[in-house]
């Protein structure tokens, strides 16, 4: 057990994933009454945890209900937010939007890592530059500096469309769980990484990725082999979950804050942007008349009068520009438009889920081959998904198909066609942005307008941040509720 414990005690101390280790004899089931981490009755592993590490870059946006939809007047009477009563669960958003310094780091890995065999996967990542054109006005210098120039390194980055959004968040997973293994003393760092030779937690899981290992973990199945060790596993509570975009409810909820109006659970305040009160200045006597975000005041007013600029800003702003929300997000109102994960439709809210709702489900499996293992990875190295067969769901209930996108809204081939540029600018492919951006009227600030967008197009007003999940307890145990109540660890013995 030495090498086992100097694994699960040295570098998860200093992180909030801890691991308990007693000396006061094994864990026993208490269902069977049989030993735990015994390898003399099978070595069946229970790993002491107490709760999900915190990603870099995360803040935990404690879940609730709330009312989703319109809190403004609805002056594009287009009636697609209409207010429902929600719960979101607990879960992580990025503190700032994506800064082309983040964005960057993402293009040098790929370059490094691809460039010289598959150049198109770097080409592909690369946001498009000349969203910042306009026929009657001069942006030409942004084209060529507003990426790369070190003056915007912590600005956020635009010109990416939804595709490439969800790219850089499934990289993201990777180079953090990879850093994990680093940290805990299971992989060595390995700057030469090249094509499928690139870490990838599914790949790793699988055990498809060899990679510089430096410890392996003591396997305590009496039936493994003679090496007697074995790879990091889900069951060990250190890989993180996916970064992901966020779902527009989740976004929305982020966004309102309303954390910090509520007294039990009262909420006592409504809220028409991401701070309290009905007007875009700060009423604090230190900041009396600031601008609260980034937007365009009003017809030809990008920034004020020189002197006192009213924002500070003709286009995007730092992404720590002016102040954050009640969970400390910064920007959630202002600076860009986001992209969330949702497919738009505009009668989603009256036909979506009250819990977690979400409209975009396209359930995959991972390809395998006929003996059920996970297939071989591609030459990016990753490991390939398929969406699930209508005979492999046949016997479910809560599900028959893979792809839901149209659930309850134009199921039937000859119900509704979702055409783009035919019979509807809406499509399966016409993903929801949220909030407004440096280019919007204050309209648009408020959380619960929505608009959409084709997942291949990019704008000069439109960016993204990442969430993840939250697993296990909502607020993290031993946590007290403002009720005074407090939330009770789990016994395992």
């Amino acid at each position: 057990m030495k090498r086992r414990l100097k694994i699960h005690t040295l570098a998860l101390l200093a992180t909030g994933v801890v691991f308990i280790i007693t000396s006061c004899g094994r864990q026993k089931s208490s269902i069977t009454g049989w030993n735990y981490n015994d390898p003399k009755n099978g070595g069946f592993e229970v790993v002491p945890y107490e709760e999900q590490e915190t990603g870099p870059g995360l803040i935990l946006i404690q879940g609730g209900t709330f009312s989703m939809g319109r809190t403004e007047q609805d002056v594009t009477v287009e009636w697609n937010n209409i207010p429902r009563r929600v719960t979101v669960s607990s879960f992580y958003m990025d503190e700032t939007e994506v800064a082309n310094i983040h964005y960057l780091e993402y293009l040098y890995w790929l370059s490094r890592v691809f460039g010289a065999d598959y150049p198109e996967v770097y080409k592909h990542a690369l946001p498009d530059s000349l969203v910042w054109r306009d026929q009657l006005s001069y942006n030409e210098p942004m084209i060529k500096y507003y990426l790369r120039h070190p003056s915007y390194q912590y600005y956020p980055v635009v010109g990416v469309n939804w595709l490439q959004a969800n790219d850089f968040c499934a990289w993201r997973t990777d180079r953090v769980n990879e850093q994990i293994l680093i940290r805990e003393g299971i992989l060595r760092v390995n700057p030469n990484q090249i094509n499928e030779d690139n870490f990838n937690t599914d790949a790793y899981l699988s055990g498809q990725y060899e990679g510089l290992v430096k410890t392996m973990l003591e396997d305590l199945n009496p039936n493994s082999g003679s090496s007697g060790t074995r790879k990091a596993r889900i069951e060990d509570g250190i890989f993180l979950p996916e970064y992901r975009l966020p779902t527009e409810a989740e976004w929305e909820y982020a966004a309102l804050a309303y954390i910090g109006n509520t007294v039990f659970e009262r909420v006592t305040q409504r809220k028409l942007y991401p701070w309290n009160g009905h007007v875009v200045r700060n009423a604090d006597a230190k900041f009396m008349g600031d601008m609260m975000a980034n937007f365009k005041r009003g017809k030809g007013d990008n920034m004020g009068v020189a002197g006192y600029l009213n924002d500070n800003a003709d286009r995007p702003a730092p992404v720590k520009a002016y102040w954050p929300n009640d969970f400390g997000l910064y920007n959630m109102g202002g600076n860009v438009a986001e992209w969330v994960s949702d497919v738009f439709r505009p009668l989603t809210p009256e036909d979506e889920t009250d819990f977690n709702p979400y409209r975009g489900n396209v359930f995959q499996t991972q390809v395998r081959d006929e003996e059920g293992n996970v297939a071989e990875k591609d030459s990016l190295g990753r490991i390939t998904t398929r969406p699930v067969t209508e005979e492999e769901s046949a016997e479910r209930r809560n599900y028959n198909r893979a792809d839901n996108i149209s659930y309850l809204d134009g199921d039937e081939p000859d119900y509704i066609k979702y055409e783009f540029g035919a019979n509807t600018m809406i499509d399966d492919h016409a993903r929801v942005y949220k909030g407004g951006s440096w280019k919007d009227r204050a309209y648009w600030m408020s959380p619960g307008s929505r608009r959409y967008l084709d997942e291949k197009h990019a704008t000069d007003y439109i960016g993204f941040r990442c969430a993840m999940v939250r697993l296990g307890s909502p607020v993290g145990l031993g946590t007290k509720r403002k009720g005074g109540g407090k939330t009770a660890p789990i016994k395992t013995n």
